[in-house]
């Protein structure tokens, strides 16, 4: 859709004769595990985060840790990290940062705030931006870290917490090859399948692409319950069926854990858990609507996703998809709604991650 090609890392795709491995370029990143790496910084240790940066803690540079809420850092520092205040504090050592933050705003202040990671970024530092943010954010930060010898690729994650603890987690990097290539020996610290998407903001592009298909198929989930309640079905028991099967070919079964589909009251515990899901779905869609906007793609079932998803699940719409509805009826076309700023990838108070 977007002109970029997504190139499947080798290691990841079945190949009778896969390429071999190639050593980081030099001067970029931290280097590899066995040429006295230099440290690497991980900022953001939410859901997603720290699972993530628990496992480079094996990384055999050392590790910095950073978030906005100081305790979280304590059970790193008691395994042998580096506790910073800010970027900036971080990127005075740490060759490659990852970054798992909120949400685009909070992206450009990590990287490029009063106390971001350009402050103090040396030249041939990358920054991973594993936060699933706007395609254009991504390539407009990595055009100004380019200015000052930076490398900013845009990494975000699919696999959920559960691939995060489990280190299987799926990384979709949009940079140069040789980016890509530095980056490497770290991530496989936590990913189980790395993919090398494309250049920078490719990444984000395939990430909305799956995140596209992954709601609108929450979707279809809270249709399905609906004519099965309909029909005088058991709704937990046809959840028990679409998970069983679902565990074999995968599917939206998680998701079908209630007992009806009427809305769930304020103080239900399920309230917050699908507000939270609402909020993680109404962004992404948001932000492939407006990738679709831009490229001339219609993509109907993502605006009726869009518009449906917290109804679906009980809660009703979030801001996101009532300010969509309003620009559908004063005709306007466009981004749906922005970077989204009710929920976050990361943290309770903070993804993703799905």
């Amino acid at each position: 859709m977007s002109g970029h090609h997504a190139e499947a890392d080798p290691a990841s795709t079945p190949d009778p004769a896969p390429a071999p491995e190639r050593d980081p370029a030099p001067g970029i990143g931290p280097g590899g595990p066995g040429d006295s790496p230099a440290p690497v910084g991980f900022i953001g240790l939410g859901n997603m985060g720290a699972p993530i940066a628990n496992r480079l803690l094996a990384w055999p540079g050392g590790l910095v840790v950073c978030d906005v809420r100081p305790e979280t850092t304590e059970p790193f520092v008691a395994e042998g990290a580096t506790a910073a205040a800010t970027g900036a504090e971080v990127a005075r050592t740490a060759r490659l940062v990852s970054v798992t933050v909120l949400d685009d705003a909070q992206v450009r202040d990590v990287v490029d705030g009063p106390e971001g990671i350009l402050r103090t970024a040396a030249p041939g530092t990358v920054i991973a931006v594993h936060s699933t943010i706007a395609d254009s954010t991504a390539v407009e930060l990595a055009e100004v870290c380019a200015a000052a010898g930076v490398h900013l690729v845009d990494a975000p994650v699919s696999g959920g917490a559960q691939g995060a603890e489990s280190g299987q987690l799926a990384v979709m990097v949009g940079a140069p090859r040789e980016v890509y290539e530095a980056c490497k020996p770290v991530f496989a610290l936590w990913a189980g399948m790395p993919v090398h998407a494309g250049e920078v903001g490719a990444g984000t592009r395939m990430k909305l692409a799956r995140n596209l298909l992954h709601f609108i198929s929450f979707t279809a989930t809270a249709e399905a319950s609906r004519l099965a309640e309909a029909a005088g079905i058991d709704i937990t028991k046809l959840g028990r069926v679409v998970r069983h099967t679902d565990a074999i070919t995968g599917g939206a079964g998680a998701v079908m854990l209630r007992d009806t589909t009427a809305p769930i009251a304020a103080d239900d515990f399920w309230h917050g858990v699908f507000t939270h899901v609402r909020g993680l779905g109404e962004k992404d869609l948001s932000l492939a609507l407006g990738l679709a906007d831009r490229l001339g793609v219609d993509l109907p079932l993502g605006t009726i996703a869009l518009r449906d998803l917290g109804t679906g699940f009980g809660v009703g719409p979030g801001d996101l998809a009532r300010r969509a509805d309003v620009r559908a009826s004063d005709g306007v076309s466009g981004d749906a709604g922005g970077t989204g700023r009710d929920h976050d990838d990361d943290h309770d108070d903070d993804e993703e991650n799905r």
